[in-house]
């Protein structure tokens, strides 16, 4: 119960809720046991008429007294019952709301390396399966133990006032029924734990394979997969039967356990009756009748506590995960004004994840307005210095400042939404090509989005569809090609009118002419913005205020493009080389 115990302040937020189903269960818990009472009372009013004590009608009178109660404090009963449900259920769906926002909020906050070491199926388990089962323990699982202490409290007081010898026989096999609920308790939670691993596993397997399913079609590979599949739902299987089998034996055993009970009741409450120590043939009737609404609450005891041990495994991973902290951190609360010159002074960068050194001792600056190139190739470290300086990794060494302050001293909100970035991977949502275009800028009116669209020179493609820009896209944009979700990608980040643009080779699935476009109206919309531009193409950084080449993570030309030509380096290399192409084309 120790992981559980992180829920307590979730029952002191709906204390009301809880407080309330508390007082209505034991008023339910007290009318509900009038019933074996009045049974009792219409034994003896049938057996003092056999004994010439009182007249047929006197009998008929208190028999029909007696059904009448019957019936109203059932009736008033089970509308409590469904009160009962009705703040008791209710306050679980309240937690789970809220359980879910915590865990969706601490999913936001987290940095780039841990999405690299958790897979996204385990991640969509952890905040819908171990939530979901949380709830059950919330809900169901304190409704029905709270239900059965009440009732068990209630009917154990009424059975000793009618006779303290035959309650110790009818409660005699209880102890029995509690060794057991702790044997098999342990084995339930192990095997839960178990259970739960296994269908993250699934739900991993499963979003990876329907992500990548255009992959796995055109490599033909589904028959494999289908196995794959196949093999781990049966692994998962075999789990959840383990886990079946041992919660099977909660309600046979339960059964039986009432069923000796009542054994036990007419027996020991016969003999008592015989030799004169119950006046009453009604008394037995009383205490079978109580024993029987003993059986639910007796039974449900196996089944909460299966709740119960599955709640904890799946609090225990979610609290393993919310424990977790971002390795990101905003340290200043306060707002950042951001103008825009950028400064690396010695920076290197070593991923920790796969330890390789990014970047080594890179310095430059970029000043207001100005646009900066960065050139290389593939792992040479371009991107890493766009991760760096939106923040999603912090520095291994050196230093980074924007308008003089460092880089971690400034409000990362302010910071990140300074800056509009188009990244290599054009992630699109399966959403409108309109709220695509806004996610930028949530206020945008049509006209900014059509503007927006017009820049980046995808507009005449979105007219082209039925639905324009009410054209709802697949999952990660897939309805376009990679040229119109990298130019949707390029709008998004132009309409939010941000102090620094970085734009991630953007452009490699566009043709020149196309390129050349942009570039241009780039050039008119980044004039009072700080521009990094990285890129595999020389028509991409020609226009651009300073250059800089990468390889292996170091700077190994810097200057102007006229610069970096008379230099006859690299630059002048992949220029002559890409010159020769297109004349080619």
């Amino acid at each position: 119960m120790k992981e559980l115990q992180y829920l307590n302040k979730y029952f002191i937020k709906y204390k009301f809720h809880f407080l309330l189903g508390i007082i209505i269960t034991i008023i339910a818990q007290i009318f509900s046991l009038f019933t074996p009472k009045f049974v009792s009372k219409s034994f003896k009013a049938i057996e003092d008429f056999q004994k010439h004590q009182s007249t047929i009608g006197e009998v008929q009178g208190e028999l029909i007294h007696n059904i009448l109660w019957i019936l109203c404090t059932t009736l008033i009963a089970g509308v409590l019952q469904f009160l009962m449900r009705q703040t008791l259920i209710v306050m679980s769906r309240h937690v789970e709301f809220d359980l879910k926002n915590e865990v969706f909020k601490h999913y936001e906050v987290l940095d780039q390396n841990f999405y690299k070491r958790n897979r996204t199926g385990d991640l969509m388990n952890r905040i819908s399966e171990d939530v979901a089962k949380v709830r059950m323990y919330v809900g169901p699982a304190v409704m029905y133990t709270i239900n059965t202490f009440i009732r068990f409290t209630v009917v154990i007081i009424y059975m000793y006032n009618v006779s303290p010898l035959l309650t110790f026989y009818t409660l005699f096999p209880l102890p029995i029924l509690s060794f057991i609920i702790f044997k098999l308790s342990s084995e339930i939670n192990k095997r839960s734990t178990i259970f739960q691993q296994y269908l993250s596993k699934v739900s991993s397997f499963s979003q990876e394979i329907f992500s990548g399913i255009r992959v796995v079609k055109a490599y033909s590979l589904e028959k494999k997969y289908k196995k794959d599949m196949g093999d781990l739902a049966e692994e998962s299987k075999a789990k959840s039967m383990k886990l079946a089998k041992v919660q099977s034996l909660f309600g046979p055993l339960m059964i039986a356990l009432i069923g000796i009970s009542n054994l036990v009741v007419i027996y020991f409450g016969g003999m008592m009756y015989i030799n004169g120590s119950i006046k009453s043939i009604g008394t037995i009737a009383e205490f079978i009748l109580y024993v029987n609404m003993l059986t639910w609450p007796v039974a449900s005891i196996g089944w909460v506590s299966s709740l119960v041990q599955e709640a904890e495994a799946s609090q225990k991973r979610i609290n393993e995960f919310l424990k977790i902290e971002p390795e990101i951190k905003n340290t200043n609360p306060h707002r950042s004004l951001i103008e825009g010159s950028i400064a690396f002074k010695n920076v290197s960068y070593t991923y920790g994840d796969t330890n390789i050194m990014a970047l080594q001792k890179i310095s430059f600056t970029v000043n207001k307005g100005e646009t900066l190139a960065i050139l290389g190739k593939t792992g040479s470290g371009k991107s890493s210095i766009l991760s760096l300086l939106t923040r999603l990794y912090d520095i291994t060494e050196g230093q980074i400042t924007l308008d003089g302050i460092e880089l971690s001293d400034i409000n990362l909100h302010d910071l990140r939404n300074s800056i509009g970035i188009v990244p290599q991977d054009s992630f699109l949502f399966s959403d409108t090509i309109k709220n695509n275009i806004k996610f930028g800028k949530g206020n945008a009116t049509d006209e900014e989005v059509i503007a927006a669209a017009k820049n980046a020179a995808v507009h005449d493609n979105i007219m082209g569809f039925n639905k324009q820009y009410e054209t709802i896209l697949g999952e990660r944009g897939i309805t376009l090609s990679g040229g119109q979700k990298q130019r949707v990608s390029i709008a998004r980040a132009i309409i939010k009118d941000p102090k620094i643009l970085l734009f991630d080779d953007c452009l490699s699935a566009v043709d020149t002419e196309t390129e050349e476009h942009i570039l241009n109206n780039l050039l008119e919309i980044s004039k009072d913005k700080t521009t990094i531009i990285v890129s595999h193409r020389i028509s991409s950084a020609k226009n651009a205020d300073k250059i800089i080449v990468l390889e292996d993570g170091q700077i190994i030309e810097e200057g102007s493009h006229n610069q970096l030509l008379n230099q006859k380096g690299y630059y002048a290399e992949l220029y002559f080389k890409q010159l020769s192409e297109k004349d080619l084309n």
